[in-house]
């Protein structure tokens, strides 16, 4: 599973998303930019994973479907957080109603715009309410934050440091995949660096990446893709 963010795009075709995977095996779905940014673009190998439902709402995209390798019923939701609290909230709240919705084990991935924790953004000393919000929603959600232990931060620009990049998956996630890891990749030309999920026991598992427009004609991340 491959996941953009803010994709800068207003239309994604077919061609876009073979020159990506370089392979027409490959299954797909976007959500188009509001005006200047955002833009959403999953993908996915469909001998591995078999879409049943899409769902789309202003900043997210999700797919429910079975990985196949073991008949897990699931739902990737790939997220571009907005900046503010008002709009967070109800990006949240749509996506607890995708949840409810979906009623399978799911994987929120992507750009959040918010972080968890003191020390994930530089130079801060207390939490915004809008953090402290996010952090109730994961736990009424009972979602399981991955830890990203290759690096403290996920976005630079200027000085500024954050970890605004994350993975949020069920329980069940834990359960069916023990091995879980989140690894960040190479920075390149983005702001923000790829996140990549790995099951280490499972390999051939979900991959999930975090990018931005300029990825996609970076050869050296073309290439990281094609190796993952």
């Amino acid at each position: 599973m491959l996941g953009l963010v803010e994709t800068k795009l207003q239309v994604v075709t077919k061609f876009d998303v073979v020159r990506i995977w370089e392979s027409d095996a490959v299954g797909w779905d976007f959500v188009e930019l509001e005006g200047t940014s955002g833009g959403l673009l999953l993908m996915w190998d469909e001998m591995l994973f078999r879409m049943s439902n899409c769902y789309k709402g202003e900043g997210w995209l999700c797919v429910e479907g079975v990985l196949m390798k073991n008949e897990f019923h699931c739902a990737f939701c790939l997220v571009y957080g907005p900046h503010t609290r008002v709009e967070k909230l109800a990006v949240w709240e749509e996506l607890s109603f995708i949840a409810g919705l979906c009623q399978v084990p799911i994987c929120y991935m992507g750009d959040f715009n918010e972080v968890l924790q003191v020390d994930e953004r530089k130079n801060q000393d207390k939490l915004t309410t809008s953090a402290e919000e996010f952090k109730s929603w994961i736990q009424d959600m009972q979602l399981v934050d991955l830890p990203l232990n290759d690096r403290k931060f996920t976005w630079y620009r200027d000085g500024s440091y954050s970890r605004i990049d994350r993975v949020l998956v069920s329980v069940e996630w834990t359960e069916e995949f023990p091995e879980i890891r989140l690894k960040g990749g190479p920075r390149g030309l983005s702001n923000h660096c790829p996140i990549i999920v790995e099951d280490t026991k499972y390999r051939g598992g979900p991959y999930p990446f975090r990018t931005l427009h300029s990825w996609f004609t970076h050869e050296r991340f073309l290439r990281m893709v094609k190796e993952e």
